[in-house]
Protein backbone atom coordinates (compact mmCIF):
# COMPACT_ATOMS: atom_id res chain seq x y z
CA UNK A 1 0.00 0.00 0.00
CA UNK A 2 1.36 3.40 -0.92
CA UNK A 3 1.67 6.17 1.66
CA UNK A 4 -1.06 8.17 -0.08
CA UNK A 5 -3.48 5.22 0.04
CA UNK A 6 -2.72 4.59 3.70
CA UNK A 7 -3.23 8.30 4.40
CA UNK A 8 -6.58 8.50 2.60
CA UNK A 9 -7.81 5.35 4.31
CA UNK A 10 -6.93 6.81 7.70
CA UNK A 11 -8.57 10.15 6.85
CA UNK A 12 -11.68 8.36 5.57
CA UNK A 13 -12.01 6.27 8.75
CA UNK A 14 -11.54 9.35 10.94
CA UNK A 15 -14.03 11.48 8.96
CA UNK A 16 -16.75 8.85 8.51
CA UNK A 17 -16.28 6.33 11.31
CA UNK A 18 -16.46 3.60 8.66
CA UNK A 19 -14.06 0.89 7.64
CA UNK A 20 -12.03 2.33 4.76
CA UNK A 21 -12.40 0.68 1.35
CA UNK A 22 -9.71 -1.76 0.28
CA UNK A 23 -10.48 -1.42 -3.44
CA UNK A 24 -8.65 1.36 -5.31
CA UNK A 25 -8.63 1.84 -9.08
CA UNK A 26 -8.31 4.27 -11.99
CA UNK A 27 -10.93 4.91 -14.65
CA UNK A 28 -9.71 4.70 -18.25
CA UNK A 29 -6.67 3.31 -20.00
CA UNK A 30 -4.15 6.16 -19.76
CA UNK A 31 -2.98 8.63 -17.10
CA UNK A 32 -4.55 11.55 -18.99
CA UNK A 33 -7.91 9.78 -19.25
CA UNK A 34 -7.72 8.73 -15.59
CA UNK A 35 -7.24 12.39 -14.61
CA UNK A 36 -10.13 13.49 -16.84
CA UNK A 37 -12.52 10.85 -15.54
CA UNK A 38 -11.56 11.37 -11.88
CA UNK A 39 -12.35 15.08 -12.32
CA UNK A 40 -15.76 14.14 -13.77
CA UNK A 41 -16.44 11.99 -10.70
CA UNK A 42 -15.53 14.82 -8.35
CA UNK A 43 -17.61 17.44 -10.17
CA UNK A 44 -20.64 15.13 -10.25
CA UNK A 45 -20.81 14.50 -13.98
CA UNK A 46 -19.63 10.87 -13.96
CA UNK A 47 -21.94 8.56 -12.01
CA UNK A 48 -21.54 5.26 -13.87
CA UNK A 49 -18.94 2.94 -15.33
CA UNK A 50 -18.81 -0.25 -17.37
CA UNK A 51 -16.45 -3.23 -17.31
CA UNK A 52 -16.21 -6.43 -19.31
CA UNK A 53 -17.31 -9.31 -17.11
CA UNK A 54 -14.52 -11.44 -18.59
CA UNK A 55 -11.98 -8.74 -17.69
CA UNK A 56 -13.06 -8.82 -14.03
CA UNK A 57 -12.76 -12.61 -14.02
CA UNK A 58 -9.31 -12.40 -15.68
CA UNK A 59 -8.13 -10.03 -12.91
CA UNK A 60 -9.79 -12.23 -10.25
CA UNK A 61 -12.05 -9.34 -9.20
CA UNK A 62 -15.61 -9.66 -7.96
CA UNK A 63 -18.57 -7.99 -9.62
CA UNK A 64 -19.33 -4.94 -7.44
CA UNK A 65 -22.45 -4.88 -5.29
CA UNK A 66 -24.69 -2.07 -4.17
CA UNK A 67 -23.13 -0.44 -1.11
CA UNK A 68 -19.52 -1.27 -2.03
CA UNK A 69 -17.02 1.54 -1.44
CA UNK A 70 -13.95 2.12 -3.62
CA UNK A 71 -11.17 4.67 -3.85
CA UNK A 72 -10.78 6.48 -7.17
CA UNK A 73 -7.19 7.18 -8.21
CA UNK A 74 -6.02 9.82 -10.65
CA UNK A 75 -3.52 9.31 -13.45
CA UNK A 76 -0.60 9.50 -11.02
CA UNK A 77 -2.18 6.76 -8.87
CA UNK A 78 -3.08 9.31 -6.19
CA UNK A 79 -6.39 8.88 -4.33
CA UNK A 80 -8.94 11.61 -5.06
CA UNK A 81 -12.34 10.32 -3.91
CA UNK A 82 -14.37 7.47 -2.48
CA UNK A 83 -17.41 6.28 -4.40
CA UNK A 84 -20.27 4.03 -3.30
CA UNK A 85 -21.90 1.61 -5.74
CA UNK A 86 -25.65 2.20 -5.97
CA UNK A 87 -26.70 -0.27 -8.68
CA UNK A 88 -25.14 -3.08 -10.70
CA UNK A 89 -26.54 -4.88 -13.72
CA UNK A 90 -24.79 -7.59 -15.75
CA UNK A 91 -26.11 -7.63 -19.32
CA UNK A 92 -24.90 -7.77 -22.92
CA UNK A 93 -23.11 -4.67 -24.15
CA UNK A 94 -25.96 -4.08 -26.62
CA UNK A 95 -28.31 -3.47 -23.65
CA UNK A 96 -26.83 -0.02 -22.90
CA UNK A 97 -29.29 2.85 -23.18
CA UNK A 98 -29.06 6.62 -23.50
CA UNK A 99 -29.70 7.16 -19.78
CA UNK A 100 -26.70 5.02 -18.84
CA UNK A 101 -24.49 6.74 -21.42
CA UNK A 102 -25.53 10.08 -19.93
CA UNK A 103 -24.70 8.90 -16.41
CA UNK A 104 -21.20 7.81 -17.50
CA UNK A 105 -20.66 11.51 -18.18
CA UNK A 106 -18.05 11.18 -20.91
CA UNK A 107 -17.70 13.17 -24.12
CA UNK A 108 -20.99 14.70 -25.22
CA UNK A 109 -22.80 12.13 -23.00
CA UNK A 110 -24.68 10.71 -26.00
CA UNK A 111 -25.33 7.03 -26.63
CA UNK A 112 -23.45 7.30 -29.95
CA UNK A 113 -20.33 8.68 -28.24
CA UNK A 114 -20.57 6.05 -25.50
CA UNK A 115 -20.87 3.21 -28.00
CA UNK A 116 -17.94 4.40 -30.11
CA UNK A 117 -15.58 4.91 -27.17
CA UNK A 118 -16.56 1.74 -25.32
CA UNK A 119 -16.33 -0.38 -28.46
CA UNK A 120 -12.80 0.97 -29.00
CA UNK A 121 -11.86 0.25 -25.38
CA UNK A 122 -13.50 -3.18 -25.23
CA UNK A 123 -12.00 -4.27 -28.57
CA UNK A 124 -8.57 -3.54 -27.08
CA UNK A 125 -9.35 -5.47 -23.92
CA UNK A 126 -10.74 -8.38 -25.95
CA UNK A 127 -7.54 -8.49 -28.02
CA UNK A 128 -5.48 -8.61 -24.82
CA UNK A 129 -7.69 -11.34 -23.33
CA UNK A 130 -7.86 -13.43 -26.51
CA UNK A 131 -11.61 -12.85 -26.92
CA UNK A 132 -13.63 -11.96 -29.99
CA UNK A 133 -15.41 -8.64 -29.59
CA UNK A 134 -19.19 -8.75 -29.87
CA UNK A 135 -22.07 -6.56 -28.74
CA UNK A 136 -23.32 -9.72 -27.00
CA UNK A 137 -20.38 -9.77 -24.56
CA UNK A 138 -21.51 -9.51 -20.96
CA UNK A 139 -20.58 -6.29 -19.27
CA UNK A 140 -21.07 -4.89 -15.78
CA UNK A 141 -23.11 -1.68 -15.80
CA UNK A 142 -22.35 0.03 -12.48
CA UNK A 143 -23.90 3.22 -11.13
CA UNK A 144 -22.29 4.96 -8.17
CA UNK A 145 -22.37 8.12 -6.12
CA UNK A 146 -19.58 10.31 -4.86
CA UNK A 147 -19.39 9.34 -1.20
CA UNK A 148 -16.41 11.26 0.19
CA UNK A 149 -13.49 13.43 -0.86
CA UNK A 150 -10.45 14.25 1.25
Amino acid sequence: MTDSLARIRALFAEATGLEPPSDAFVFGDSPALADELAALVIDGTKRATTALLADLAHRDEQVPSAGDLAIVLDGRQQPVAVIRTSDVQVAPLRAVDAAFAWDEGEGDRSLEYWLAEHERFFRGRCDELGLTFSHDLLVVFERFELFWTP
